[in-house]
């Protein structure tokens, strides 16, 4: 179940760019630290303290793999957010529905206002 902390532990996980970028990297497929750090710029420490907070916001999990240590992105928190951004959207659209209603009853009434009499 989706609570509150885990939601804004997502989210702020998402608010840094670089955490973004790291998630963009990986939903084309699993990397090390290493091959995140390449075309980054940054260091080896700052990404794995950016991997850090993802992971403990549950976004990505690291594996072990002999050596190496690949980091994955994890399905279910992602679909977790989307299932809420779309329930929001969904409660955004009904207010813009009955918001589009009420300007059009308006600006019929003022139309029927503005024709003359005869």
């Amino acid at each position: 179940m989706l609570t509150a902390e885990r939601l804004d532990a997502m989210f702020f996980a998402l608010s840094d760019p670089t955490r973004r970028e790291i998630v963009a990297r990986l939903a084309k497929g699993e990397a090390t630290v290493n091959e995140l750090v390449a075309p980054s710029g940054i260091s080896q420490p700052a990404i794995s303290r950016h991997l850090k907070v993802l992971e403990a916001a549950g976004i990505i999990a690291k594996g072990r793999d002999a050596q190496r240590r690949p980091c994955t992105l994890r399905k279910e928190p992602m679909d977790e957010m989307n299932v809420w951004i779309e329930r929001i959207r969904t409660i955004w659209e009904a207010n813009y529905r009955r918001l589009d209603t009420l300007l059009e009853r308006d600006l019929r009434a003022e139309a029927a206002r503005e024709r003359p009499t005869e």
